[in-house]
């Protein structure tokens, strides 16, 4: 049976971060929640991977993270594991798969990966053991009306049932937003491009 996987993850920001591309001093894009899940052909749910991670250069959340994601400073402290536990799990789950994202999510766990080693922490699996792929330009061809969602919206867009419980903004219920829409235009006759499994 063939899978894949789909991840998201939310990161360090702050207001004007995104315009700017954290471009100001000290904006790291750090990771602080990876969600995923390992998908079936016809979208279906096998398994599921969420981490919350504690950031080391901006171990203090900004105001605004936490209201655009819900993720408090509080429980980060309290339920974050370090950084290269959580990136060495993520790709351990998606070792020898297909892992789909909506946007360019793979750079920021590449510089993530990269800071992790240039500190000297071991991540446990290599970024090379699977194929990463940003499916946004196909499915905002697909669907031109998710041209202008991000991930956590596309299931309302489209017109579906919500997916999960949560909002967006969590890694794993924009996760379980993409699967959605995947598998609502996959019913409708979509095939995936090339190369997803």
């Amino acid at each position: 049976m063939s899978t894949f996987v789909v991840f998201d993850l939310e990161f360090t920001s702050w207001p004007q971060a995104l315009e700017r591309d954290w471009g100001a001093p000290g904006q790291l894009r750090e990771i602080v929640q990876i969600g995923a899940l390992r998908l079936r052909e016809d979208c279906t749910v096998i398994e599921e991977y969420e981490a919350l991670v504690r950031p080391k250069v901006n171990a203090e959340l900004s105001p605004y993270f936490t209201e655009l994601t819900g993720i408090s400073q509080q429980t980060v402290d309290r339920d974050g594991i370090p950084a290269e536990q959580a990136l060495g799990e993520f790709l351990g789950f998606c070792r020898e798969q297909t892992v789909l994202s909506y946007g360019n999510d793979m750079v920021v766990l590449g510089e993530n990966v990269g800071w992790a080693r240039a500190r000297g922490e071991q991540i446990k699996h290599s970024f090379l053991d699977a194929a990463f792929i940003n499916i946004r330009p196909w499915l905002n061809t697909v669907a031109p009306a998710t041209a202008q969602a991000n991930v956590g919206r596309l299931w309302n867009v489209l017109g579906l049932s919500k997916p999960a419980s949560g909002q967006e903004h969590s890694a794993l219920f924009d996760c379980y937003s993409f699967a959605a829409a995947l598998g609502h235009l996959r019913s409708n006759g979509a095939s995936l491009p090339e190369g997803c499994w």
